[in-house]
């Protein structure tokens, strides 16, 4: 819903506005690529405008939702709206106003949300709002019984006013928040084909960090469908980051894994981890990453409790970051179908066919060196040097 003659996306960032103004700069330039790179993936005609504080999205009123919806994918923004430009005066911004209503009140509560940008302006947000709610009231009350609520209004009119252009909007539509996409130093992904690893992987990538996907093959644990849906999810978060290569390190681990199993009671699941980490840390070596991120929640499963995330971590001297420690699973759950990926994640990862009868709960990493093979950090190095770079789109 947004006032008749939108043409306009008006873009909110959040986090953004908490850095120097050197930094707020770039990161809005950042942002504004994306932008551009989204509406270009998606082929919405539209031009972005990089205004301070305030990016802009130029389109036509047949493609402003389109526009809209594709800013509002776009990390580092936190909300945005579709609106109408006009000329920073009063009297435009009522006449604009009382269009947007006889078009689209249609009886019950309403308010008028009006902001301005510049202290100067020779009148306040709190006169456009009176002003303005006056002016809809008028132009509704002979259908209508209208009725102001400042709380919890069925329709809220919205109104942004610039010294050289005001902008009126009806509500806003939520993004990811974050930070633009790049801004921060890239990560490598761990990806299972689970649910959890691409809500993880998403989650870093909303605070900035592009990610690059490393899916372990299982061999005999794993399976071409297993790969398939990994390959999937992947594909889906790479629609948020059309501009950022996130093609799929494939690393074959089947022989490792079918050691692990055969070998392995106590300890074994922990001992796989290590060897993922292992290979993760060989590819950000060679991509230049700064981390590791796993889809991992404290004590989601046996082999994720915090003692064995303490055994296992010491592997790798890069840091593992894992967004999900604390969500609940029906959280994690939630984000997947809200960002598209919980229907190609819907397959038993075959990490769950690897576990032993008895899981390891309170793992201690003298006895965990033990028993692991001797050569496992090897098998990681080699491994890693044979991996196959997959092309998502082909």
């Amino acid at each position: 819903m947004h006032p008749p003659g939108a043409d306009t996306v008006l873009v909110r960032h959040g986090d953004v506005n908490t850095k120097s103004n050197t930094v707020k700069r770039y990161m809005e330039g950042i942002l504004v690529e994306n932008l551009e790179a989204l509406l270009d993936d998606r082929e919405v005609p539209g031009d972005v405008e990089q205004r301070w504080n305030r990016p802009l999205i130029h389109t036509t009123e047949d493609d402003v939702e389109a526009a809209l919806e594709a800013a509002t994918d776009a990390f580092g923004v936190v909300s945005a709206s579709a609106c109408r430009r006009v000329e920073p005066e009063p009297d435009a911004i009522y006449e604009v106003l009382v269009e947007a209503a006889r078009e689209h009140y249609d009886g019950g509560t309403f308010a008028v949300d009006a902001r301005r940008a510049e202290k100067d302006l020779p009148f306040t947000s709190e006169d456009i709002a009176r002003e303005g709610g006056t002016a809809i009231w008028e132009a509704v009350q002979e259908e209508f019984e209208p009725e102001v609520d400042l709380d919890d209004p069925d329709i809220t009119f919205g109104v942004e006013v610039h010294d050289d252009v005001a902008f009126v909007y009806l509500g806003s539509v939520d993004g990811p928040g974050g930070l633009p996409l790049g801004s921060q130093a890239p990560m490598v992904a761990l990806v299972s084909g689970g649910i959890d690893s691409p809500v993880a992987a998403y989650e870093i990538m909303k605070r900035g960090s592009r990610v690059i996907p490393v899916y372990v093959d299982l061999g005999d644990y794993g399976g071409p469908d297993h790969e398939a849906r990994a390959m999937e999810t992947v594909a889906t978060l790479s629609r948020y980051a059309p501009n950022f290569d996130m093609n799929v390190y494939r690393v074959p681990g089947g022989e490792t894994v079918a050691l692990l199993a055969e070998t392995m009671e106590e300890g074994r699941m922990l001992s796989l981890r290590r060897f993922f980490y292992r290979i993760a840390e060989h590819i950000a070596e060679h991509t230049n990453a700064s981390g590791i991120v796993t889809g991992e929640a404290i004590g989601q499963k046996s082999s994720q409790t915090g003692q064995n995330f303490a055994a296992t971590s010491r592997v790798t001297d890069l840091p593992i970051h894992r967004p999900l420690l604390t969500w609940d699973k029906q959280d994690i759950v939630a984000r997947a179908r809200e960002i598209g990926t919980y229907d190609d994640s819907t397959i038993n990862a075959g990490c769950n066919r690897v576990a032993p009868d008895r899981a390891e709960t309170n793992a201690q990493l003298e006895r965990l060196l033990e028993v692991e093979p001797d050569d496992l950090f090897e098998r990681a190095e080699v491994a890693a040097r044979e991996a196959t770079l997959i092309d998502i789109g082909s």
